[in-house]
């Protein structure tokens, strides 16, 4: 990993935490500050939590593909993690919502 500390975060990526922290139960920690490829957010709901990687919908397709950190990162944790472009795709795979 190249070691970089912080980045920018997508111009969803607040909207989406306060979508998710709308729903009763659904607890976020953003995660953005960390850099070096962790994903964008941590979410917590029925005791299950859940790493997603934000992207940016409004952005061309190769402005949202996953970095080369993101990358290695992705590749190298054993656990879940997603990428969403919207608060519903969260919601839909925590189970919170249809």
């Amino acid at each position: 990993m190249s070691g970089k500390t912080g980045k920018r975060i997508d111009a969803n990526h607040k909207a989406i935490v306060a979508e998710l922290r709308r729903y009763p139960g659904c607890k976020v920690q953003s995660l953005a500050e960390i850099g070096n490829g962790c994903p964008d957010i941590l979410a917590s709901y029925a005791c299950v939590n859940w790493l997603f990687e934000i992207k940016d919908p409004a952005k061309k397709p190769s402005a949202r593909k996953l970095t080369l950190d993101q990358k290695v990162w992705h590749f190298e944790w054993t656990g879940q993690v997603a990428i969403i472009e919207t608060a519903d795709e969260a919601l839909k795979l925590m189970g919170v919502i249809e």
